[in-house]
C-alpha cells in the first residue's frame, strides 16, 4: 500500500476509537507527571474538515466552582494531541470524549494517575468543562 492509499484509509475512519485513545493516552501517562499538577482537563478542539483534537492539560489549581483553574498549564500534550476525523455535531463528539475518558477511568493502564488529582474535567477549549 502506498503513502497516499495509506493517508487516505486513515483520514476514512470514523468515530472516536476507545483502543487508539487508549494507546494514546497510555503514551502520554507513562512519563512522569509534574509534582505540581493538581487536577487534569481533556480539551476538545474543532479542527478543519470534520477533524477534532483532544489534549490533556495538567493544572497546577483545582475549583470546582471557577472552570479558568484549567489555565494554570503545568502539563500539556498540545504538540501531540489525539486526533480523528468524524462528521458529527460538538454536542456528540463532547459525548464520545467524555465516554472514552470515563472509561479509561475504570479500566486504563495508567487510570490512577488521572483518579489521584483532585478533579478530572472534559471540554472544548472556548466552552463549559464537564467534571467527571
Amino acid at each position: 500500500m502506498g503513502i497516499f492509499n495509506f493517508l487516505k484509509k486513515n483520514k476514512e475512519q470514523h468515530g472516536l476509537s476507545y483502543a487508539s485513545f487508549e494507546m494514546w493516552l497510555d503514551n502520554t501517562l507513562h512519563r512522569e507527571i509534574p509534582n505540581d499538577v493538581e487536577a487534569f482537563c481533556f480539551n476538545i478542539y474543532e479542527d478543519a474538515d470534520k477533524n477534532w483534537s483532544l489534549e490533556l492539560v495538567g493544572a497546577s489549581s483545582f475549583d470546582e466552582e471557577d472552570s479558568d483553574w484549567a489555565c494554570d498549564e503545568v502539563f500539556t500534550t498540545r504538540t501531540n494531541p489525539f486526533r480523528w476525523h468524524e462528521d458529527s455535531e460538538w454536542t456528540q463528539i463532547q459525548e464520545e470524549a467524555q465516554n472514552v475518558v470515563k472509561k479509561y477511568l475504570d479500566q486504563g493502564r495508567f487510570c490512577q494517575k488521572l483518579k489521584q488529582s483532585k478533579g478530572i474535567a472534559v471540554g472544548f477549549v472556548e466552552g463549559d468543562l464537564v467534571l467527571l
